[in-house]
C-alpha cells in the first residue's frame, strides 16, 4: 500500500501544477525588461539607410515600439489597428523591422501602409534579442525617461489597445 501513495503524490503535484499552468496567458509573459531603460541602439533607417535612429532621439516623449516584418502572419492581423492608431496621432509608433530583407519591408509598408513614424531594420536580430523578442510582433510603451512601461506579445488588437496601451498612454503623457 505504501508503495502506492508517493506515485500518487508525484500525480496529484504534477496534476496541479498542469491545471495551474492551463488557465494561463501565454501573450502575458512578464518582461524582466519593464520598468528598465529601453536598450540603446542606433540601427540605419528603413527607408534612408543614411539616416540613423536612436531610442535616445525620443527622451522627453512617451512613444511605442512595434517589432514587426513582412514574413510576419499576425504583422498583417495588427497592421489595420495600428493604421488607426496612426492616423488618431494619439502616440508615435516606430517600427523595428527584424530579421528582413529591405526591399520585403519596403514592399509591404508600401502595399498595406506605413502606421510608423519611421522604421529601422534589424536585419540580423540583434536588437530584438536585446529586447528579448520572443516572436514578432510585439510592441513596447516607452516613457519620456526611456524607460519600457509595458510589452505587448502578439498583435495589438483594439481591446489591449483600449483597455492597455492607450490608458498607459494617457498616464504617462499626463506626467
Amino acid at each position: 500500500m505504501m508503495r502506492f501513495i508517493l506515485p500518487f503524490v508525484v500525480f496529484v503535484v504534477l496534476a496541479v501544477f498542469l491545471f495551474v499552468g492551463l488557465n494561463l496567458n501565454p501573450r502575458e509573459v512578464p518582461s524582466p525588461l519593464v520598468g528598465k531603460s529601453a536598450p540603446a541602439f542606433t540601427l540605419p533607417q528603413l527607408h534612408e539607410p543614411a539616416k540613423q535612429f536612436s531610442p535616445a532621439d525620443m527622451k522627453g516623449q512617451v512613444w511605442l515600439l512595434n517589432v514587426w516584418a513582412s514574413w510576419c502572419v499576425s504583422c498583417k492581423e495588427e497592421h489595420p489597428v495600428l493604421m488607426e492608431l496612426s492616423r488618431r496621432n494619439m502616440v508615435p509608433i516606430y517600427g523595428l523591422d527584424y530579421k528582413d530583407k529591405q526591399a520585403d519591408a519596403e514592399l509591404w509598408l508600401k502595399k498595406g501602409g506605413d502606421p510608423y513614424v519611421l522604421s529601422v531594420a534589424d536585419a540580423e536580430g540583434r536588437i530584438g534579442i536585446d529586447y528579448g523578442v520572443y516572436g514578432v510582433p510585439e510592441t513596447y510603451v516607452i516613457d519620456k525617461q526611456g524607460v519600457i512601461q509595458y510589452k505587448q506579445i502578439g498583435p495589438v488588437t483594439p481591446q489591449s489597445l483600449t483597455e492597455k496601451i492607450l490608458p498607459l498612454v494617457a498616464e504617462l503623457q499626463a506626467k
